[in-house]
């Protein structure tokens, strides 16, 4: 679970914008987004398949 200390006077504003970045830098975002709808298996092969292709390049 994520969580953002607000410091006294600090702009409610100013750490939701910490706390967006935070759960991005956690891939809780793309989680969520990949959960969302149902995923055939043969989909989920092809997206990791992808995915190491480009760490490979590196």
């Amino acid at each position: 679970m994520s969580k953002v200390e607000v410091g006294p006077n600090e702009p409610l504003e100013k750490a939701l914008r910490r706390f967006k970045k935070k759960i991005e830098r956690e891939g809780i975002l793309k989680v969520l987004k990949a959960r969302k709808h149902y995923e055939k298996p043969s989909e989920i092969k092809r997206r990791k398949a992808r995915a190491s292709k480009s760490r490979k390049k590196f």
